[in-house]
Protein backbone atom coordinates (compact mmCIF):
# COMPACT_ATOMS: atom_id res chain seq x y z
CA UNK A 1 0.00 0.00 0.00
CA UNK A 2 1.05 3.72 -0.85
CA UNK A 3 1.39 5.69 1.75
CA UNK A 4 2.80 9.04 2.11
CA UNK A 5 3.55 10.52 6.19
CA UNK A 6 4.63 13.92 6.98
CA UNK A 7 6.72 14.89 9.91
CA UNK A 8 9.05 17.57 11.22
CA UNK A 9 5.98 20.53 11.43
CA UNK A 10 6.03 22.89 14.58
CA UNK A 11 6.24 26.18 15.93
CA UNK A 12 9.07 28.34 15.25
CA UNK A 13 9.39 32.25 15.32
CA UNK A 14 9.68 34.49 12.34
CA UNK A 15 12.97 34.03 10.89
CA UNK A 16 13.89 30.90 11.76
CA UNK A 17 14.27 27.67 9.87
CA UNK A 18 12.53 24.16 9.88
CA UNK A 19 12.39 20.78 7.84
CA UNK A 20 9.91 18.61 6.79
CA UNK A 21 10.01 15.35 6.00
CA UNK A 22 7.72 13.42 3.61
CA UNK A 23 8.13 10.00 4.37
CA UNK A 24 7.48 7.74 0.92
CA UNK A 25 6.51 3.84 1.44
CA UNK A 26 5.20 1.34 -0.97
CA UNK A 27 6.39 2.89 -4.22
CA UNK A 28 7.46 1.33 -6.73
CA UNK A 29 7.69 3.94 -9.34
CA UNK A 30 11.01 4.69 -11.00
CA UNK A 31 9.92 8.25 -11.90
CA UNK A 32 7.63 9.94 -9.71
CA UNK A 33 7.04 14.15 -9.11
CA UNK A 34 6.52 14.58 -5.26
CA UNK A 35 5.11 18.38 -4.38
CA UNK A 36 4.49 19.80 -1.36
CA UNK A 37 1.24 22.07 -0.58
CA UNK A 38 0.28 24.31 2.26
CA UNK A 39 -3.51 25.58 3.29
CA UNK A 40 -5.01 27.59 5.81
CA UNK A 41 -8.25 27.30 6.94
CA UNK A 42 -10.47 29.36 4.39
CA UNK A 43 -8.17 29.61 1.68
CA UNK A 44 -7.29 28.18 -1.61
CA UNK A 45 -4.56 25.64 -1.46
CA UNK A 46 -1.39 26.33 -2.81
CA UNK A 47 1.30 24.54 -4.39
CA UNK A 48 4.70 25.38 -2.73
CA UNK A 49 7.28 23.29 -4.66
CA UNK A 50 7.75 20.33 -6.36
CA UNK A 51 10.70 17.99 -7.24
CA UNK A 52 10.78 15.49 -10.54
CA UNK A 53 12.61 12.43 -9.11
CA UNK A 54 13.93 10.25 -12.36
CA UNK A 55 17.23 9.83 -14.63
CA UNK A 56 17.85 14.03 -13.21
CA UNK A 57 16.11 15.75 -11.15
CA UNK A 58 14.62 19.34 -11.18
CA UNK A 59 12.51 21.75 -8.62
CA UNK A 60 9.39 24.14 -9.11
CA UNK A 61 8.69 26.73 -6.35
CA UNK A 62 6.30 29.08 -6.14
CA UNK A 63 7.38 32.74 -6.19
CA UNK A 64 6.00 33.38 -2.28
CA UNK A 65 8.87 31.06 -1.55
CA UNK A 66 11.81 31.13 -3.81
CA UNK A 67 15.04 31.69 -2.51
CA UNK A 68 13.81 30.90 0.98
CA UNK A 69 12.89 27.17 0.65
CA UNK A 70 14.16 24.28 -0.86
CA UNK A 71 13.09 21.03 -1.86
CA UNK A 72 15.72 17.57 -1.77
CA UNK A 73 15.25 13.77 -1.80
CA UNK A 74 16.98 11.44 -0.68
CA UNK A 75 16.82 8.06 -2.43
CA UNK A 76 18.23 5.98 0.15
CA UNK A 77 15.49 6.19 3.00
CA UNK A 78 12.97 7.47 -0.14
CA UNK A 79 12.24 10.73 1.75
CA UNK A 80 11.62 14.02 0.42
CA UNK A 81 12.78 16.99 2.46
CA UNK A 82 11.11 20.97 2.57
CA UNK A 83 13.81 22.93 4.29
CA UNK A 84 12.10 26.39 5.03
CA UNK A 85 14.72 29.20 5.78
CA UNK A 86 13.82 32.62 6.91
CA UNK A 87 10.17 31.83 7.89
CA UNK A 88 7.89 34.59 7.86
CA UNK A 89 4.58 34.80 9.94
CA UNK A 90 2.12 33.99 6.04
CA UNK A 91 4.18 30.38 5.95
CA UNK A 92 2.00 29.62 8.57
CA UNK A 93 -0.08 26.59 6.88
CA UNK A 94 -0.86 22.32 7.05
CA UNK A 95 1.44 21.59 4.66
CA UNK A 96 1.35 18.26 2.73
CA UNK A 97 3.25 16.54 0.28
CA UNK A 98 1.70 14.75 -2.47
CA UNK A 99 2.90 12.56 -5.53
CA UNK A 100 1.85 11.45 -8.97
CA UNK A 101 4.03 9.28 -11.72
CA UNK A 102 5.87 10.94 -14.13
CA UNK A 103 6.37 14.18 -14.49
CA UNK A 104 5.43 17.36 -12.33
CA UNK A 105 4.49 19.72 -15.94
CA UNK A 106 3.26 22.72 -15.94
CA UNK A 107 0.82 22.22 -13.70
CA UNK A 108 3.02 20.69 -11.08
CA UNK A 109 0.73 23.31 -8.53
CA UNK A 110 -2.40 21.52 -9.07
CA UNK A 111 -3.41 19.47 -6.00
CA UNK A 112 -6.40 17.68 -8.29
CA UNK A 113 -3.23 15.75 -10.25
CA UNK A 114 -1.35 14.27 -7.35
CA UNK A 115 -2.67 10.46 -7.09
CA UNK A 116 -1.33 9.99 -3.19
CA UNK A 117 -1.60 12.69 -0.46
CA UNK A 118 -0.19 12.78 3.02
CA UNK A 119 -2.41 13.81 5.85
CA UNK A 120 -0.39 16.92 6.47
CA UNK A 121 2.04 18.68 9.24
CA UNK A 122 1.28 22.17 11.22
CA UNK A 123 3.70 24.40 10.80
CA UNK A 124 2.96 28.17 12.55
CA UNK A 125 5.17 30.80 12.73
CA UNK A 126 5.09 33.59 15.12
CA UNK A 127 6.10 37.48 15.20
Amino acid sequence: QVQLVESGGGSVQAGGSLRLSCAMTGFTWNEKCVAWFRQVPGKEREGVGSIYIGSYTTTNYADSVKGRFTISQDNANNTVYLQMNSLKVEDTAMYHCATKQWLCGSVWYSWSTYSVRGQGTQVTVSA
